[in-house]
């Protein structure tokens, strides 16, 4: 019998960022998950518990939860709950960001982003159901509100990609691209517009009509377009890196 697990912990001190909200209780339900207290099968309790333990709002919440299940620590069953899941019996893929230094580690990254995504929009394209559509444009909607807000627009922009990659149906495009969705890329994503003295508002636009292409090839159900348009959005973010690599080089 699965019964709710225990995640009364007192809320931490007031934090301002959303961000960092969800963060933090997407922290405190991975450690639990990591440290054997919540084992597979175990049910979550409801939002309105987490609500209240976690001292926050239920938009906090259902991001955590978003950002669990994209991290295939959890899975919703609609009308029942959220269940802890059971760990991959292989090893867990991981690239340390510690270790992603130099340019060239960057663009090597992202190149392989560029050969997992678009396979990824592709199957997306093919397999999508209404629910992922409707997380997507959820997120790209979220994402242009922060770009015209001159806030931070990278945690809307990975979940776009991160709700692609659920909507393949298969869990490990999902496992690799919460690594590089959520470490790598938005930090290398920020400083290459920063390095390449493009300009904010432009860049962004930019970034949204590519998610946008994406997003409608992927609503028309056609797998070559969704593939070509995420390749195309991928490897402007390649090509506006190997700028900046050139205007680092030394003088000869």
């Amino acid at each position: 019998m699965n019964t709710p697990l225990n995640l009364s912990l007192a809320p931490s001190a007031p934090r301002k960022k959303h961000r960092n909200l969800a963060q933090s209780v997407v922290a405190s339900i991975a450690d639990s998950i990591r440290d054997g207290t919540s084992k597979p099968g175990d049910k979550l309790p409801t939002e309105s518990e987490l609500m209240r333990t976690q001292g926050v709002s239920r938009t906090v919440i259902r991001e955590a939860i978003s950002h669990l299940q994209a991290s295939g620590l959890v899975e919703t069953r609609h009308g029942i709950g959220t269940f802890v899941l059971a760990a991959s019996s292989s090893g867990n893929f991981d690239i340390d960001p510690e270790t992603v230094i130099t340019m060239r580690d960057i663009l090597a990254i992202l190149e392989l982003r560029i050969s997992l995504e678009a396979e990824a929009a592709g199957l997306a394209a093919a397999r999508r159901n209404e629910e992922q559509l409707a997380l997507m444009r959820q997120a790209l909607d979220a994402f242009q509100k922060s770009a015209h807000e001159h806030g931070d627009s990278v945690a809307a922009d990975v979940q776009f990609h991160l709700h692609i990659a659920q909507a393949t149906g298969n869990r490990y495009f999902v496992d690799i691209l919460t690594q590089l969705g959520t470490t790598i890329i938005p930090r290398t994503r920020i400083n290459s517009a920063r390095l390449a003295h493009d300009d904010p508002a432009a860049y962004l636009d930019r970034v949204h009509r590519e998610h946008e292409d994406i997003y409608n090839a992927i609503v028309r159900q056609d797998p070559e377009t969704a593939r070509a348009a995420m390749r195309t959005h991928l490897s402007n973010s390649r090509e506006r890196l190997r700028k900046v690599q050139d205007s680092m080089a030394p003088m000869p």
